[in-house]
């Protein structure tokens, strides 16, 4: 049951909408303002920087939440992945090392599903955000390493352009880079005595499709971005000048 479960629930979960219900709060529909997305960066710049963080951090656990489930509830014998949850060890599937790619494919369709639920979400339309946030929340709960290298990537790219869709797509291009390189020098059971996963032939093979899916989808949801900047009309992050008191 489990094989099935965690992808339905993850999907339910990724289509809720945090950016139109804290909007909706405060007596806005983020899709009447800003960029019209539903997503953590408008609704910051529309509403404020508490409500942005906010919005960011439920969209985050969005795709935290059901991949964690997922990998505490579906694992492969001899290995934890993930962060553990003990009060789902009882519920727990045990497959065999032999079957760890029926595992690792329903950890990444977990995660695709919270993320395709966030994108194209049933309760606004099958419209939805960019999936940035999400995915971040779903790559902590699988690569937590490479979550602080992208986060290290969209920090340069912003800071150099002050653009929040060049820095969210540069972070999306190096992901499955990141995933490669990972399989290269991550050693099996992490001792450096051992061949790498690469080398082994054990390296994630789903992983890095789904590196490659989201990579893919997310750039093609900044699509109107890429249209905005290269038109020269895209909104960039200006820090606030302060108040003179003269």
């Amino acid at each position: 049951m489990q094989l099935w479960l965690c992808p339905i629930l993850a999907f339910l979960l990724g289509s809720i909408p945090f950016g139109l219900i804290i909007a909706r709060l405060k007596g806005i529909d983020i899709r009447q303002h800003g960029s019209g997305n539903i997503g953590a960066t408008n609704v910051l710049r529309v509403i404020g920087k508490k409500y942005g963080i906010t919005c960011l951090l439920l969209d985050a656990l969005k795709g935290f939440i059901p991949v964690a489930i997922a990998v505490n509830l579906i694992q492969i014998e001899s290995r934890r992945a993930g962060i553990p949850v003990p009060a789902l060890d009882s519920f727990a599937v045990h497959l065999p090392s032999a079957q760890q790619l029926t595992a690792q494919l329903i950890h990444v369709l977990t995660g695709l599903a919270a993320i395709l639920g966030h994108n194209y979400s049933p309760w606004v339309g099958f419209k939805g955000g960019k999936g940035i946030a999400t995915s971040a929340g779903v790559l902590l709960a699988l690569m937590p390493a490479a979550v602080i290298l992208l986060i290290g990537v969209w920090l340069m790219f912003f800071t150099a352009t002050r653009y929040v869709s060049v820095a969210s797509i540069a972070a999306a291009a190096a992901l499955p880079l990141l995933t490669h390189v990972g399989a290269r020098f991550h050693h099996v059971n992490n001792d450096k005595s051992l061949p790498t996963l690469w080398e082994a032939g054990t390296w994630n093979k789903p992983l890095f499709i789904f590196s490659v899916i989201i990579a893919i989808l997310a750039i093609w949801k900044h699509r109107a971005n890429i249209q905005r900047l290269l038109n020269g009309t895209e909104n960039r992050f200006q820090p606030k000048k302060k108040k003179s008191n003269a």
